[in-house]
């Protein structure tokens, strides 16, 4: 059996209904009651769940907001759990749609109990549940989806098909941005020219402002500090300064230290005095050599870092990066150089994919009318029953243009019809009688089986204007069709709602000056009750229940 999809309604304040709970199950649903009763409020409340436009006039009388919830069971892969997953919403096989109205117009929706768009809702509401009835232009009837139905019915695998695309689409981007490189490139080439020369000429490093930057900050503080600097060294290492005066001192004592026992001390002494005031010695040498001050390399420095500088905020890069700009400047004159041999190459590559590409869609498109051939007659075959026999069903495959192409292949699928002896062809919308477009989208859907994505399919009034053998053969091909998936249809036919696994009565009932409806589950003695007086009217006979007993013994 098939798995339910819509599994529970609940709908709080909408019109005549104060509040109101339904469980769905699998298979054939009808739902059944006098004119008037109130099963299109039944739809209404559903089509607000599924996103369908809100209107401050479904709102019961006196209540602030109209409420409405519908639960789905929805299988493994079934494309609304992807189109919610790219939403970040987790709905994990259970879908549970909300939608709120208030009174004043206001509206606000809810999937899995996070808020979403109407827009969200309603492509979710698509996926889930298709409503066919009485200028209905959802599911079946809407051109966009056909190309997808017919490929589902054919099972076609789109793979190569989308990988020969992308692969064509990907070689022209790549031959643009090339040709885009090239032109631009040849206008800027007098530019590039002059900058390389200019970075050539100058040959930029890296790290080399922070040095120079170091360099002229070293030679500007020698000169602060060289006076200072010399009077130390003179002090230290002059004729008459320090370093002479204790070496004097100490070949002195050395001569004496020999005669005294006491002055080897003092010798010594003397000596590491020596050794220390050497060493300043050389570390002023060294200072002194460091903070050398040299106008002319201090005005070259100035000048390189003046050129770098100058030259970076005019290509409006950091100094370090000139280096890297260079190369990046030198690369895009390379592939200037070499832009028409790679031209050629990317052309080659573009008609190479394109000619694969057309391939891939003449490949599909000879399996696309294959199968169209074999959906027409099939179609066909459901149409004589069903009181379609002077209509005539078609799919019509066009080559689009090449800025048409997609993933999906070259052309465009819509179903038409001609519903006349000698009438034209046109689309399913046209057609003028709402039940003769029910009954065609029954014939239609039960060809496709379940090629819908839809798990749901809800029929409104599909029997209106027929009876007998006609409304029989519609309740058997709707018995048909559910058996693959859940069918609910609304329906004054005691025929078709024999055929039904369940069946609800929508009745109105009031008290006082209220007004409600109510719709409650039928049992099979109930059930018999009901079609009896589908049969007969208000007064029901013992042939009425005896008729309506016949009905139900098939199903």
């Amino acid at each position: 059996r098939p798995r339910r999809m819509l599994t529970s309604l609940t709908i709080r304040d909408v019109v005549l209904i104060e509040a109101l709970g339904l469980d769905f199950s699998d298979g054939l649903g009808v739902l059944t009651g006098e004119t008037g009763a109130g099963k299109s409020i039944l739809l209404d409340s559903l089509g607000l769940a599924l996103g369908e436009r809100g209107d401050a006039g479904l709102v019961r009388a006196g209540a602030p907001q109209a409420a409405v919830t519908a639960g789905f069971d929805v299988p493994a892969g079934h494309p609304v759990l992807t189109l919610l997953a790219d939403s970040g919403i987790d709905a994990d096989g259970q879908v549970i749609l909300r939608r709120q109205v208030r009174a004043d117009g206001g509206s606000r929706a809810w999937i899995n109990d996070q808020s979403v768009s109407a827009g969200l809702l309603r492509d979710a509401g698509a996926l889930l549940v298709e409503i066919h009835g009485q200028n209905a232009e959802r599911g079946l009837l809407n051109p966009r989806g056909h190309r997808a139905l017919l490929d589902a019915y054919g099972g076609m695998d789109m793979t190569a098909v989308a990988a020969a695309y992308a692969a064509w689409r990907d070689a022209e981007q790549q031959l643009a941005a090339a040709r885009d490189a090239l032109a631009n490139g040849a206008r800027e080439r007098d530019w590039l020219d002059h900058s390389l020369a200019e970075l050539r000429a100058l040959k930029p490093k890296p790290g080399e402002e922070a040095d120079l930057a170091d360099a002229r900050a070293t030679m500007l503080k020698g000169q602060r500090l060289s006076d200072d600097l010399a009077l130390v060294t003179k002090f230290v290492s002059g004729p008459d300064g320090g370093l002479d005066q204790l070496r004097q001192a100490a070949r002195r004592l050395d001569r004496l230290a020999p005669e005294l026992d006491q002055l080897a001390a003092a010798l010594a002494a003397l000596d590491l005095a020596v050794n220390e005031a050497s060493e300043a010695e050389d570390r002023l040498a060294d200072a002194a050599e460091a903070l050398a001050y040299d106008p002319v390399r201090l005005e070259n420095i100035e000048s390189r870092l003046f050129d770098l500088r100058g030259l970076a905020r005019k290509h409006r890069v950091d100094v370090d990066h000139l280096a890297d700009y260079a190369r990046e400047l030198t690369a895009r004159a390379e592939a200037l150089d070499a832009g028409e041999a790679g031209l050629e190459r990317l052309e080659a590559a573009v008609s190479a994919s394109r000619a694969t590409c057309i391939a891939e869609n003449e490949r599909l498109r000879a399996l696309r009318q294959a199968s169209a051939a074999r959906l027409d007659s099939a179609v066909a075959a459901e149409l004589v029953p069903l009181r379609l026999d002077a209509a005539r069903f078609r799919t019509c495959i066009d080559v689009l243009p090449e800025s048409g192409w997609s993933a999906m292949g070259s052309e465009r699928v819509e179903f038409e019809i001609s519903t006349n002896p000698g009438a034209a062809f046109a689309p399913l919308t046209r057609i003028a009688s709402g039940g003769e477009m029910s009954r065609f989208t029954l014939a239609l859907k039960v060809a496709l089986a379940e090629a819908g994505s839809a798990g749901t399919i809800i029929f409104d009034e599909i029997d209106r204007g027929v009876g007998g053998a006609v409304a029989s053969a519609i309740g058997d091909r709707l018995a048909r069709l559910a058996t693959r998936t859940q069918v609910l249809v609304v329906t004054h036919s005691p025929q078709v709602a024999a055929r039904g696994g369940h069946q609800w009565l929508i009745a109105k009932s009031s008290t006082g000056a209220v007004t409600r409806t109510d719709v409650r589950r039928l049992d099979d003695g109930e059930r018999r009750e009901e079609i009896a007086r589908m049969l007969s009217g208000a007064s029901i006979t013992d042939e009425a229940r005896a008729q309506a007993s016949r009905l139900l013994a098939p199903a």
